[in-house]
């Protein structure tokens, strides 16, 4: 009996040490590509510079700004930022053996309007106005707040609800490029929200208009965040070693 015990206890073991390394090897695998701290600088050096130059475009080419031609800026912005976020983030994609680059870069391109639904929803619930004179103004908006908040996740989670909800619902980011999508988006959606607070004041004042305070609060807000992301990618990159020590 004593023999047949240790026999079962043996196999119990050994079934539950395959498991856990199975389970390991399926973490390992499923895992987006490493950032260090430079992918970091970099990724957020890039996009930040697209928002520039597509505000120094629109107004060296077009003779147009937010304030002046609010639809036309928007739309020029987000056109010229889309290629660079969605080409940069799906570098980054998860489950990298599984997941090829260009299936990260489509997965992102179906994250542009569905993020824009999304961000269309929630501003209107907020109060934003609603109108034939501000469909395009909304759209555009909507299209823009999706490059900055929903298609980075897109292209590196995909369809990973667990995923979403430990970045966004819940709040928990674990790695450096959990920092690089959660920070920038909450970044931008804060932003959003305070650039509206001058909205109903009676200061008759341009900028005021929807979505031109909006639009300037949520880039601000965005690349605040992408600064205190690169902090924080700084600080986890610099506990790595201390760890493995």
């Amino acid at each position: 009996m004593k023999a047949v015990e240790i026999d079962f206890k043996t196999s119990t073991q050994a079934m539950n040490l395959k498991k856990k390394k199975k389970h390991q090897n399926h973490v390992r695998n499923d895992a987006p590509s490493p950032v260090s701290a430079s992918h970091a600088l970099g990724s957020h050096l890039v996009c930040a510079l697209g928002l520039a130059l597509s505000f120094w475009a629109t107004h060296s080419f077009f003779s147009t700004n937010l304030i002046s031609d609010p639809v036309h800026t928007l739309l020029l912005t987000w056109v010229f930022e889309t290629p660079i976020v969605v080409l940069v983030y799906s570098r980054f994609r998860k489950n990298p053996k599984e997941c090829s680059y260009w299936r990260a870069v489509g997965r992102g391109l179906l994250g542009i309007p569905l993020g824009a639904l999304i961000n269309i929803f929630g501003a209107i619930a907020l109060g934003a106005p609603v109108g034939i004179q501000y469909l395009l103004r909304t759209i555009n908006w909507s299209l823009l707040m999706s490059l900055l908040t929903f298609v980075p996740a897109a292209c590196v989670f995909g369809s990973s609800w667990t995923d979403w909800q430990r970045v966004f619902a819940h709040t928990k980011p674990i790695g450096a490029i959990d920092y690089m999508i959660c920070l920038p988006a909450h970044g931008a959606i804060i932003g959003a929200w305070l650039g509206a607070w001058p909205m109903p004041l009676d200061w008759e004042r341009p900028w005021q208009e929807w979505p031109v305070c909006v639009s300037y609060g949520a880039m601000a807000g965005y690349l605040v965040a992408m600064v205190a992301s690169l902090g924080f990618t700084l600080v986890r990159v610099a506990r790595l070693p201390l760890k493995q020590d």
